[in-house]
């Protein structure tokens, strides 16, 4: 069983900096994208990216995940 984390639900709702910043720490293999809710991105799963959204308070939107 892989121990690598893949999700980081419990950073929903906190600062978007502060989320990148603990997904980092996480993960430092992985590419981090912040993008505002609602962005169009381009369809496909990447085992090295993180995508997190924020709404318009700069607070996570959604459970970012690896893909």
């Amino acid at each position: 069983m892989s121990t690598t984390k893949t999700s980081w639900p419990e950073v929903v709702g906190w600062p978007a900096a502060q989320a990148v910043t603990q997904v980092g720490t996480d993960r430092p293999d992985v590419a981090i994208e912040v993008l505002p809710t609602g962005t169009s991105v381009a369809p496909g799963f990447n085992s090295k990216r993180v995508r997190v959204f924020f709404d318009g308070t700069g607070s996570v939107a959604a459970t970012p995940v690896v893909g």
